[in-house]
């Protein structure tokens, strides 16, 4: 059968679309904005740059009208997206990904919890004493744009199995990290503001409850429980996770109703459309379209399918976006930085030596007690070169360290020892898994 010809617009965005669907885009994209920002801040436009993040931008009317610096609305109300995103996806994986059975889910576990251990306590032994220790959780996270960007870019030079280990070794870590934020960098709590925090997150499950599957109203929900996590003391950013852990994960069809329904669609169509026309005139033939496509929203669970909506937005447009804003730091100023601050010494060796140290260990022990068993095709050394890459601690790493530090004047120092550690961190693993898979 003839395919249609495509339209001329199909055909410029082709390329495009093509880049967008591969593993390492997200991860290319991030680095170019990372790039982009360190120039601009050391360009002769820098006091431009960091200007406009700190221009207002006033959102609402009336008395719902609120006004915030671009950068605030960025790290608090656009990350609150990648959040959400960040949320379902630890639920679809917890309810039928790697982590829901728990043989396969005890190594990138065990191995999670010890890259999260390790950085900390080498960041608290350097800081132990200092103002700076409340900084301890800035090394523990993973960027998992950037680690699994670059397994990507190995392409089959590195085996399945060690690109599932690292996505769910992530996973978890990233959760680690809501929990941080949450219990560790909330301050000065509003009880009437929790109370309203709790109403609008029942609000959310009675919408799961009721079976109701709209954006939308999960959307208006969100922006409610928003503006209560914010006013609550908490991390604004928390209420994605919230509402995350709200959406149905169950779809409405089952598969074989589905087949049927969308078989008979089919046939009605084919029985009522006119032969080899692009233009539907049959009233059937548009009743049967309108009820397949019913079909194929039921037989998707929302939570699929808000993830799949917002994931190329969140990866070609928030995190871009917040590491255009909070990359940039000037590397010589008015006053000379120092990447020898206790913060930033701390930062590097947790990020270099923490975590491909507490991942090796906590993997080993883990294997040694049984609870779990390498990756299928996977060895110590290519599991060494991914703990290495692990060790990119880039987005939750500046997210934590704005929360650790704001204002402050050593952030800079910070931020220059987590851009430094993740780009030498994920070369020293590129080389690893390369020379890895070389001695096969």
């Amino acid at each position: 059968m003839r395919l249609p010809e495509k339209p001329p617009i199909e055909i410029i965005l082709q390329p495009f679309q093509r880049f967008a669907h591969q593993e390492a885009a997200g991860g290319v994209v991030l680095f170019l904005a990372t790039v982009t920002a360190l120039v601009w801040a050391n360009s002769p436009w820098s006091e431009g740059y960091f200007a406009y993040l700190q221009g207002n931008l006033d959102v609402g009317a009336g008395p719902f009208r609120t006004s915030h610096s671009i950068h605030h609305w960025i790290n608090d109300a656009l990350m609150a997206i990648f959040f959400f995103v960040m949320g379902m996806e630890i639920k679809r994986e917890l309810l039928v990904g790697e982590l829901r059975n728990p043989r396969t889910a005890a190594l990138p576990i065990a191995a999670a919890c010890g890259g999260v251990m390790f950085p900390a306590l080498i960041y608290f032994a350097v800081n132990h004493g200092l103002p700076t220790v409340r900084g301890w959780a800035i090394p523990t996270a993973t960027d998992i744009a950037f680690s699994l960007g670059v397994l990507a870019l190995l392409g089959s030079r590195v085996p399945v199995g060690l690109k599932i280990f690292l996505a769910a070794l992530a996973i978890v870590d990233d959760l680690i990290a809501v929990i941080i934020i949450a219990v560790f960098y909330s301050a000065g709590l509003s009880v009437p503001a929790l109370i309203s925090t709790v109403v609008w997150y029942a609000a959310a499950w009675a919408l799961n409850i009721l079976g109701v599957r709209r954006p939308i109203a999960y959307a208006l929900v969100g922006i409610g429980l928003w503006v209560s996590v914010l006013n609550s003391g908490i991390h604004a950013t928390i209420a994605g996770v919230l509402l995350a852990s709200a959406i149905p994960a169950r779809s409405r069809l089952d598969s074989t109703t589905f087949v049927a329904d969308a078989q008979e669609s089919l046939h009605r169509f084919a029985d009522s459309a006119e032969p080899g026309s692009r233009l539907i005139r049959s009233g059937d033939a548009l009743e049967a379209l309108h009820l397949l496509e019913r079909r194929i929203e039921q037989v998707q669970a929302p939570l699929l399918r808000f993830e799949h909506a917002l994931h190329s937005w969140v990866s070609f447009g928030i995190m871009p976006l917040f590491a255009l804003a909070n990359a940039g730091v000037r590397f010589v100023g008015d006053q000379q930085l120092s990447i020898l601050q206790p913060a930033a010494i701390g930062t590097a060796l947790g990020l270099l030596l923490g975590k491909p140290s507490g991942i090796m260990l906590a993997s080993w022990l883990a294997t040694r007690a049984g609870l779990g068993a390498l990756p299928e095709n996977v060895d110590w050394r290519q599991l060494h070169g991914v703990s290495w890459l692990a060790g990119i601690g880039f987005t939750m790493a500046l997210f934590v360290a704005e929360l650790s530090f704001p204002g402050h004047g050593l952030l800079d120092s910070v931020k220059i020892a987590i851009v430094g550690a993740s780009v030498l961190a994920g070369s020293v693993g590129t080389f690893l898994l390369l020379r890895a898979r070389a001695s096969h």
